[in-house]
């Protein structure tokens, strides 16, 4: 348990500390102590000279620090890093692979054990641990070494990359060196490249998510800051003094300590310090605060423990001043946006001018969020889960994305602006090509017609859709104007909204899914805290739950159809008969409310989502009592394939092509055709050009999608006969690797001519 604990604070001290030097240093000085050994080193592979290089120890002589390098060939720390496992030697000079450096004084150190760190697969260094006896280190000391190795490996890589951002601020005039090219990797969020600057969002006091900026007026900033310092003093006084009847002394106390921390010019002094050295006051006073709790943390006493907390809030509070003093109108967004965030959310996407945003950026989340599917339909490439981006150091700087492959360029050459470049004009070249597709419907060469819808949720895709060739909407996500707002839309607000879709693509059919609230879709005024959303209190669920809410939009639904006839609403999460006959007898009430009321409604065509496994097997009795079957094929991939497709650390697993996904999409469409009724898909796999002529080969009679994708699929179609597809369905149906079956869909879409249709071949990709 002590070691737990050591672990514990020595993982905690690390996280904060503010550089790659600092980390390095802390961790070797609290390792050697907590280990009792003489010496504790740590060398780190330099990704370019591909040597390990001594970066930091407690016990050799220290002049040696950065001076003394090993190939990956040379020594036992090379041969650490060579096998990436523990090496533990009574005597490491009688090891073959042992190499005397003069120059560190180890010859005096006999017993070793040196351990890899390893960050994504890849080793960044070797950790080492050395005594001047001949002893064989014991299991449980080799385990503790291992541990903290993997705790802190993270931290390492992310302290790396930071260095290699170089912060503004006070930093700026050090000796760190900018690194072109820093390749950061995470998810593919929506395709496209992006070339432009980063601008950093954050959420309103949120104190670790705000960014260091370049200070542009650095006495404007200190007297913002000091205006700020001054409202929260006059704040605390002002709860101080109404509270001072109903509280006791001791808790009184409370905020004599605030106003004396307030007070105390460690704090303030700090802050202006920093701001006069580069850096604007939100970012001054982020870095300041996270200094004062890691010190507070780190103390032995408890009372002084929880001043860390003191010190937080009152660092949240006066950030809140701060950004109510900074309006949006003051705000530059540079002309090529990439929009970089903790947890890109839906309320971000509109922070940016549409003719700036170029590009999104996610240290949160995977491909497969709400956030990704909404830029997938906005066209905005977009990269997800990229965990290691020291997002907070990044303003400014200039960036690629690669949407394709979620990977982002930090500092980029320019020749990988070039590169880069060249391919951005070839996307938009074939972009334009595809434009001519409008007015010709999505027809095979042999002549088989096949539908192609779109899925909405934004104003602006209604006009985008149109302009695609839109022959409806195969899922209109009503929960947008939901999460837009600061409480529940009203029934008339609601009903215009409705209208603007229906009017817009009358006579041609709009599929209305009802509110889908819940997992990755949170309403700020609704909160839903539960340990596993997804499996959890989310879609219909929640309406049949709340029948005044799911009765208002019904009915906004059903008064915004009049005059039009092309409503279609569709429930979501279903998995059982009783939720279906209860929320149609509610779509029934609504009617006839209506009626009663003087309106001329009819019941609209009302359909279930088959996306959780209890509903694929249910799809033949679920058809009987619906107007239609849609399957979602996102949600249905994940709940089969047990991957949260939120969480970038499982994301490789998340296979649309999977041969499990594929056979229970055939098994829905052949299900729903027993009983004559149409089958529609309206996931992301709909809106690949090869999944498209899968999923038409299986016999879906409508495939919905994002409307940037519906050209290529549209193209797709038509360079394709039915019979071909059909091939290309059963030999992929024999195949029992998700990764093959979407190389032969390649490959097969580059035979047919439609090579065009794939994702590019970009710079960097060893694929």
């Amino acid at each position: 348990m002590a070691m737990l604990s050591v672990l514990r604070k020595i993982v905690q001290e690390v996280s904060a500390a503010p550089d790659l030097e600092s980390v390095l240093d802390l961790t070797v000085r609290r390792i050697q102590r907590a280990m009792h050994t003489q010496v504790c080193s740590i060398y780190l592979l330099d990704t370019i000279t591909q040597r390990y290089v001594l970066k930091a120890t407690q016990g050799l002589n220290r002049e040696a620090v950065g001076v003394v390098s090993l190939s990956p060939t040379e020594g036992v720390v090379g041969l650490v890093g060579q096998r990436a496992e523990p090496i533990n030697l009574e005597d490491a000079s009688l090891h073959p692979s042992f190499i005397y450096v003069q120059s560190t004084g180890e010859e005096r150190f006999h017993a070793f054990l040196g351990v890899p760190i390893i960050h994504q697969g890849e080793v960044l260094g070797v950790l080492v641990v050395q005594q001047h006896d001949r002893r064989r280190f014991d299991e449980s000391e080799e385990a503790f070494l291992v541990t903290v190795s993997a705790q802190l490996a993270g931290v390492i890589a992310h302290a790396e990359a930071t260095g290699s951002i170089q912060p503004v601020g006070n930093n700026l005039g050090g000796t760190a060196k900018i690194v072109q090219d820093r390749r950061f990797s995470g998810v593919a969020g929506a395709p496209g490249i992006a070339i432009g600057q980063v601008f950093v969002a954050s959420l309103p006091a949120d104190l670790e998510g705000v960014p260091d900026k370049r200070a542009k007026d650095i006495e404007r900033e200190v007297a913002q800051f000091t205006e700020a310092l001054e409202q929260v003093r006059h704040d605390i006084r002002e709860v101080s003094k109404s509270l001072s009847q109903r509280l006791r002394s001791d808790e009184q106390a409370l905020f004599d300590v605030y106003l004396r921390m307030l007070e105390d010019n460690a704090l303030a002094g700090q802050v202006v310090e920093r701001i006069r050295a580069g850096n604007w006051a939100q970012g001054a006073l982020r870095e300041v605060v996270a200094d004062h709790v890691r010190q507070f943390s780190s103390m032995e006493d408890a009372y002084l423990r929880e001043r860390a907390t003191d010190i937080r809030d009152l660092g949240r509070r006066i950030l809140s001043h701060l950004q109510e003093g900074v309006g949006s109108s003051e705000v530059e967004y540079p002309d090529q946006t990439v929009l970089v965030a903790d947890d890109l959310s839906p309320a971000m996407l509109g922070l940016v001018p549409e003719d700036k945003l170029v590009g999104l950026v996610s240290v949160s989340g995977s491909g497969n969020s709400h956030a990704a599917i909404l830029a997938r339909s906005m066209g905005i490439p977009t990269a997800m889960g990229v965990v290691d981006l020291p997002f907070t150091r990044m303003d400014g700087r200039d960036i690629i994305l690669d949407g394709y492959s979620g990977r982002v360029y930090v500092n980029p050459s320019d020749d990988l602006k070039n590169a880069f470049g060249e391919i951005l004009r070839e996307e938009q070249m074939i972009a334009a090509g595809l434009e001519t597709l409008h007015d010709l419907p999505a027809q095979t060469t042999d002549g088989y017609r096949m539908p192609l819808w779109v899925n909405t949720g934004l104003t602006s895709d209604v006009e985008r859709s149109l302009e695609r060739g839109a022959e409806g909407i195969g899922l209109y996500r009503t929960e947008i104007p939901f999460m837009t707002r600061d409480f529940f839309p009203s029934e008339q607000e609601q009903m215009h909204i409705y209208r603007r879709q229906l009017e817009a693509f009358a006579p041609r059919p709009v599929t209305m899914r009802t509110l889908d609230i819940g997992g990755d879709k949170a309403l700020p005024y609704f909160p839903i805290s539960e340990e596993n959303p997804f499996l959890g209190w989310r879609g219909i669920r929640v309406t049949l739950d709340h029948p005044e809410i799911f009765l208002v939009q019904v009915r906004a639904m059903l008064r915004a159809a009049l005059g039009y006839g092309n409503l279609r609403i569709m429930l979501p999460m279903v998995t059982c008969m009783h939720e279906i006959e209860e929320a149609v007898e509610q779509i029934d009430r609504a009617v006839r409310e209506l009626q009663e009321e003087g309106l001329d409604v009819e019941r609209p065509p009302i359909g279930i989502m088959v996306e959780v496994p209890a509903a694929v097997y249910l799809t033949r009795r679920f058809a009987r009592k619906v107007d239609f079957i849609s399957v979602g094929s996102n949600d249905l991939t994940q709940y089969l394939l047990a991957v949260d497709r939120n969480n970038p650390r499982v994301a490789d697993l998340y296979a649309p092509y999977h041969p499990a996904v594929l056979k229970v999409l055939q098994f829905i469409a052949q299900e729903a055709r027993k009983e004559h009724k149409t089958v529609s898909i309206c996931g992301e796999m709909a809106a690949d050009p090869g999944g498209a002529l899968l999923l038409m080969a299986m016999g879906y009679d409508v495939l919905s999608m994002n409307s940037n994708n519906l050209p290529k699929v549209k193209s797709a179609i038509r360079g394709c006969s039915l019979a071909k597809a059909n091939s290309l369905l059963q030999r992929v149906m024999r195949m029992d690797d998700a990764e093959a079956i979407h190389q032969y869909l390649r490959t097969s879409l580059k035979k047919m001519g439609l090579g065009s249709l794939t994702r590019p071949s970009l710079p960097g990709r060893e694929d």
